[in-house]
């Protein structure tokens, strides 16, 4: 199951933004750049980057976010967006015993389709367990054969065996990543996949991962959304043809995640 969790942030994520604006646009020194960042002036310099399309301050603010139960199709995605540092948990060191993998809500939904697929990673957990055997075997008699102490040999063994053997693993096949990005390319993410034309898992990431970004910094993520929030869809005959719609359910969210007057 698809979890997110925002493990770090740059501290006072809005203030770092506002005192890189005021610096471009006031004669303050570094030593007082933070002085008088009230949050209301920090909102107000974070808006005015936004109305301008100032965007290069807004990169001095970064988020790492722990991600878990998506697909390595999902990973494929991802990194596509290669203004980001990925750590993601290797299938090369790590066995995969009984693997997980993501069932899409479609095949989910047709009992017959749902049981062709649930047969499917079945039989791919064979093949996986058996290529590991066997190559594992091979590998580790050359590694007794070369004077290798057999507890060392074994676990070399399996690591080699592996190496090849996941070959035969799925995309459904789930994966752990930690990722970091800063504002400026998480807003352009959130512009791409919360698209209701994005694949149907990366944009429920996107959504989860937008969500703790507007707990955390909500002034600096309060434009941020699919691209029609803030104009027309940029889709045309492509569009879902349902931008009103989508307008409202970021709007609550945006609303939800605002600070309350106190």
């Amino acid at each position: 199951m698809l979890k997110v969790t925002l493990l770090a942030h740059t501290p006072q994520p809005e203030r770092t933004v506002a005192a890189a604006a005021k610096l471009c646009y006031s004669p303050a020194s570094i030593g007082d750049v933070l002085e008088g960042l009230t949050e209301e002036k920090t909102s107000a310099f974070v808006d005015m980057l936004t109305e301008i399309g100032h965007e290069s301050p807004i990169e001095h603010a970064s988020f790492t976010f722990g991600i878990e139960g998506v697909s390595r199709s999902l990973l494929a995605q991802i990194t596509r967006h290669r203004i980001a540092s990925f750590s993601v948990q290797s299938q090369r060191y790590v066995r995969e015993g009984r693997f997980e993998f993501v069932l899409p809500p479609e095949i989910e939904a047709i009992p017959e389709a749902k049981e062709e697929y649930l047969r499917a990673m079945e039989e791919d957990q064979r093949h996986y367990e058996r290529l590991t055997e066997l190559l594992k075997q091979k590998h580790l008699d050359a590694f007794l054969a070369q004077g290798m102490e057999e507890k060392a040999a074994r676990r070399s063994a399996e690591k080699k065996a592996i190496e090849d053997a996941r070959f035969v693993l799925p995309n459904a096949c789930t994966t752990k990543m930690i990722v970091t990005m800063n504002a400026r390319s998480l807003q352009n993410f959130f512009a791409h996949r919360c698209c209701n034309r994005a694949q149907w898992e990366i944009r429920e990431l996107a959504e989860q991962m937008l969500a703790l970004c507007l707990e955390a910094a909500p002034a600096l993520f309060r434009h941020a959304g699919p691209s029609c929030l803030n104009g027309p869809c940029p889709e045309g005959k492509m569009s879902c043809g349902r931008a009103a719609q989508v307008r409202e359910k970021y709007r609550a969210m945006q609303e939800k995640a605002a600070p309350k007057p106190e």
